[in-house]
Formats: C-alpha cells, structure tokens, sequence
C-alpha cells in the first residue's frame, strides 16, 4: 500500500548478559521532527482561513501551535507505516488526534482542573484569554477534530462497476466509521475524560494500585492506545496484527504517564515548559506516590520493553514505532 521511507539503518539488537538489547535503527529526533513537520503543515493549511469570532480562532490556534511534539498523530503515521502504509494517505484523520489532545490540554489547565499558569513555556490559555474563551477554545478544537474525521470528501467511492476512483483515498468508509467510534470512545467518559474524572475525585485519596492503574490507562493510555490502532485500522492490518499493536499502545501508553508523574518530581520547569511538583501539591494519586521512583521508572522500562516485544513479527517498517517507544523512557519533556 504505500512505500516504506528511506531511514538511517543501524544493527537492531544485540545481546548483553544474555539480555536482549535493543539498538537504535534509526534517527528517532529526525523522523520526529519530520513527522511533526508534516503533520504541523497541514494543521497550519486546515487553520489557514481564520474562523469567526476571531478571539476564539485566535485561542484555537494559540494552544494548537504552543510548541507540542504531535507524538499521538506521529505513532497514528507510523502504526499505518509499519502496516504497509504511506503516512501522507491519512494526515487529515490522524491530525484529529492532535486537536482532541489540545483541547484536554486547555481544559486541565484551567482553574477548576488543575490551575496551571504554564503550558508548554508559554501562559496557559486561559492566562491569555480568559476562562470562558479556554473553555470554549476547548471545545471548538473537539469539535473540529469529528469533523475532520467525518469529512466525506476525501473517502473512496466505488464507480457504477464497483471500481474505486484512484483519484480520492482509498481508504474505505467502513475503516473512517470504525476509526470515529473508537475515539469517541477513547476520547469520552469511558477513556479520557473518565480517567480525568476519577483523577479529579481520587486527589487526598490514599493511593490504591486499581484506582491508580484506571486513572492512567483511561486518562493517557486510552488516547495514545486508539492512536496506534488508527493507523492500524485505516491500513486494514490483520488481526494478529491489530491486536500486537494494541498491546504495544497499551503498554508505552501506560510508561509515558508513569514517566510524567516522575518528570513533574525529578524534571525542571525550563524543561518541561510547566510548573513541576502540581502533582504534589495537589495531592494527585501518581505511581512515584504509590510505588517509589525506582520502581515506577523500572516498571515503565519493562512496559516498553514489552511494546517492543510484541513487535517482532513486523519488520523494518516497524522500526519507528520501536524507537518511539524507548524515546518515551528518555524523554525530558
């Protein structure tokens, strides 16, 4: 379906104490800087005709292009790459992504979530343009995310012979379908908001492995999780191959908040571009909380050793989406 992109190879694994070690195959902050590049370009064309009033357009793309690293549209590209794909094919779907995680992102830092002044190392959006506006910014930005998603104009559509005119997508209206009713799951109260609901309700509560484990798998896993079977969905992947990279988001899903909750201890706010110890303060059930920093930062290595694992009946395509993986557990920001 598409044609694999020429990357900079190196060895893939090699063995250490009888440890399977995993080696870089590619440049993981090239393919990362291209991807966001491709991906910001068409965010910047979709925006490019400003909507009206323009105070709510202009907080719109305020927080859209703070500076985030796209990294849920980017495994979305390389989930539909490592299934044969070529990403450029699904840029509109997988930039809903990105809306949809800006808007959480204005929401949770407003003053009745987490009250937060900094975003990214800029004022948070309602610091600039005041707490209605960032509400009503944020829900703008859901909204436009289903309609990209649901836009029919670039489907497929068979000829009077059945024949699919090679000039739209190809990809079929039964996938687009099945993609929306996943992250309106993903994104809803049985995904993201439920996690933030049950982590809104949870702060001064004793820590409690189940409650913890909920509040992470819904809050974070369940968007980066339907970001990796976008890509998988829209490339018509096989079962098999559906459900390893599920497994596969699930797991780095969960590592990526467990090393959020050691970030806002141990990282810095010129790092991060947000206020470190909100957590804390706040009283936020967190694994460091429940756990010790040792032992969360081991768990999050093993879960991405374990995404990386059930990777391997894929091949170089793949590589990406393995490099991402370890670029969480090394991640600053």
């Amino acid at each position: 379906m598409g044609v694999e992109p020429a990357m900079n190879r190196r060895d893939s694994t090699e063995q250490n104490s009888g440890q399977r070690q995993i080696v870089s195959r590619i440049d993981i902050k090239t393919y990362l800087r291209d991807k966001r590049d491709l991906i910001d370009s068409f965010l910047r064309s979709h925006f490019s005709m400003p909507l009206a009033p323009a105070t709510l357009n202009d907080a719109m793309v305020y927080s859209l292009f703070a500076g985030g690293k796209r990294l849920r549209p980017i495994l979305a590209l390389a989930s539909y790459e490592a299934c044969g794909g070529d990403g450029t094919e699904i840029l509109p779907y997988v930039a809903s992504l990105e809306l949809i995680h800006t808007y959480s992102l204005v929401h949770d830092d407003l003053p009745a979530m987490d009250d937060d002044d900094l975003r990214r190392g800029k004022p948070t959006n309602h610091k600039v343009f005041g707490e209605g506006m960032a509400i009503l910014a944020g829900d703008a930005l859901l909204t436009e995310a289903f309609s990209l998603l649901s836009d029919s104009s670039r489907l497929s559509s068979p000829s009077p012979r059945g024949v699919l005119d090679e000039t739209r997508s190809r990809i079929p209206p039964s996938a687009v379908l099945k993609v929306i009713g996943e992250v309106s799951m993903a994104a809803g109260a049985h995904g993201m908001v439920g996690g933030q609901a049950e982590d809104l309700l949870s702060e001064d509560a004793a820590p409690e492995s189940e409650k913890l484990s909920f509040i992470h798998s819904h809050k974070t896993g369940a968007l980066i999780t339907v970001s990796v079977r976008m890509g998988a969905i829209l490339a018509r992947a096989g079962k098999k191959n559906l459900r390893a990279l599920t497994r596969y988001g699930e797991n780095i899903g969960l590592a990526f908040q467990i090393i959020d909750d050691i970030l806002d201890i141990q990282g810095n706010t010129g790092e991060l571009g947000k206020t470190t110890g909100s957590d804390e303060k706040k009283k936020k059930m967190t694994y460091p909380g429940l756990y010790g920093i040792d032992r969360s930062a081991k768990k999050a290595e093993e879960l991405v050793e374990e995404a990386v694992g059930v990777l391997q009946s894929f091949r170089e395509s793949a590589d990406p989406l393995r490099e991402i993986a370890l670029y969480i557990t090394k991640r600053r920001t």
